[in-house]
């Protein structure tokens, strides 16, 4: 079973599965479309992706208008933060953070227009997501992990960063404009 919570910011799930443990180990059941269902929440997943990372390592803050992310951490521990990019939103640019953890198994799930982004703290890390759309470079969009609208207060000053990340923007994208 997974219980759905609410987060600080207005329309933020958060899923916190229920973990079975015995003599074998340990049993958690990460997705179930009855419980979003009964939670108002109607996100059809059609993508899992990994990526693994070691400590240090910041990827994100990233974004559509379409796509819904169901975040986890399978091994490790990273300090994962949501922002409010919807503009008209009462919190918007406002972000809370949350460990996740390969213990705990608290999921986030991340709606459109908001922006996502870890840090891993343990030594390596494996973060897990569903996502509802299909990826598509020219729509995604990035705040700057040190935007200083956002303000993050992340616990290290010198990250491990992608060129896209350090910059704010796909450069990419931004050559074939």
């Amino acid at each position: 079973m997974v219980v759905v919570e609410k987060s600080k910011i207005l329309g933020l799930p958060l899923l916190k599965p229920e973990i079975c443990v015995d003599h074998r180990g340990t049993f958690v059941e990460l997705y179930n479309v009855l419980e979003l269902l009964k939670n108002s929440v109607d996100a059809q997943f059609v993508r899992d992706a990994i990526s693994t990372s070691t400590k240090n390592v910041l990827r994100g803050i990233h974004y559509d208008d379409k796509t819904w992310k169901l975040i986890q951490c399978l091994h490790g521990k990273i300090y994962f933060v949501v922002v409010d990019m919807r503009q008209e939103s009462p919190t918007y640019l406002q972000w809370e953070s949350f460990t996740l953890t390969d213990q705990d198994r608290l999921q986030v799930l991340v709606p459109p227009q908001f922006g996502n982004g870890h840090l891993v703290l343990s030594e390596q890390c494996i973060f897990h997501y569903k996502m509802s759309a299909y990826y598509d470079p020219a729509e995604e969009k990035i705040l700057k992990w040190d935007d200083p609208g956002a303000n993050i207060d992340w616990p290290v000053k010198n990250p491990i960063l992608s060129v896209k990340d350090s910059l704010g923007y796909n450069p990419d994208l931004q050559e074939k404009k």
